[in-house]
């Protein structure tokens, strides 16, 4: 009788591994891939994480064509990448403000650069930014009332409230008021007149057939061009026109008017802080300031410099009355 052959586990593993190969040989391919792929995902993560400061990420509401020669400056002088997502002209600041406050839990984003106040502090209030030295404002443009030199010279109106008057009708252009620095200037309005007076006057606008365009730089090119008398629209986007050889003027700053800062905050959690840092700094520099008052981004660099009183909203009760505001803005501008 032979004598029996001692077990061993490594054989029995051989022929288990070799019955799998021809049974199966599709799964050891599997398996491989998603090794490979589990792999490239880890190396990707260890990346990150082994250089995170190389690259900043900013959401901007400032026009694409002035932040980005700025942007490039700051990478040339620091050596870090600049990750930039620039929102839409119809939308302005409503839909950056929205996506930071879904990713408030898990931030994509380091730095926030505004073109107006309102949202920034309406971020702010909702903890979106950094605990301490969160945001601050630099230098300033304004909301205005351009007007066509084409047209009829008399449609020159001294306030907001001549627009109302039925020589307007159908002769003034404005962004749709519930984006941006126009819904940020119409609410200012709300607080300053009263709901209820300033209900009647956004009625009797309404009612004046006025064209409701997207974004405050469509408003300025119809006056420019002369399709229409008037349009209530931004400095920066009149001062792009003048360059640009359009027909229009703006009319002087009243208490009707209201001064809009830059703004620049730093995202609570900012995946790349101390780079975040560095662009925080950096915008709000003198040199940066100047080159977007040279540009035509902003008319100064500081809103003490403006000899005119303008509206000086109460921020914290205008947050308060947003939600109310915003939707009598969408009721009683329909488009």
């Amino acid at each position: 009788m032979d004598k029996e052959t001692p077990y061993s586990w490594r054989e029995d593993l051989k022929r288990f591994a070799m019955m799998i190969t021809h049974i199966a040989p599709m799964w050891i391919v599997a398996l491989i891939a998603l090794i490979a792929v589990l792999g490239l995902n880890l190396f990707s993560e260890f990346r990150r994480w082994v250089k995170p400061q190389n690259t900043v990420v900013i959401y901007a509401a400032q026009d694409q064509v002035y932040a980005e020669p700025i942007l490039k400056e700051f990478e040339t002088q620091t050596g870090i990448k600049v990750r930039a997502i620039y929102d839409s002209e119809a939308t302005k600041t409503v839909a950056i403000a929205n996506r930071l406050l879904a990713e408030r839990s898990h931030p994509q984003c380091d730095i926030y650069w505004g073109n107006e106040e309102l949202r920034t502090r309406q971020l702010a209030a909702q903890n979106v930014f950094r605990e301490t030295n969160g945001w601050a404002a630099f230098g300033y443009r304004s909301r205005r009332i351009a007007v066509s030199s084409v047209t009829n010279a008399t449609l020159t109106p001294q306030s907001l409230l001549d627009l109302t008057n039925t020589a307007y009708r159908g002769q003034v252009a404005l962004a749709y008021p519930l984006f941006g620095s126009t819904a940020t200037h119409l609410l200012a309005l709300r607080q300053h007149w009263g709901a209820t007076a300033w209900e009647t006057w956004c009625r009797a606008l309404a009612a004046n057939k006025p064209f409701l365009v997207d974004g405050n730089s469509v408003a300025a090119r119809m006056v420019a061009k002369g399709q229409v008398a008037v349009a209530l629209t931004d400095s920066d986007d009149i001062a792009a026109e003048m360059r640009e050889g359009g027909k229009l003027q703006q009319m002087p700053l009243t208490n009707e008017s209201l001064l809009l800062p830059n703004t620049v905050a730093v995202i609570r959690g900012a995946p790349h802080s101390p780079a975040a840092q560095r662009l925080f700094e950096y915008l709000q520099s003198r040199a940066v300031m100047g080159k977007l008052v040279q540009a035509g981004a902003l008319e100064g660099a500081s809103a003490a410099e403006v000899p005119v009183a303008t509206l000086k909203p109460d921020w914290d009760a205008l947050l308060r009355d947003l939600d109310a505001g915003t939707k009598q803005l969408q009721s009683l501008f329909l488009r």
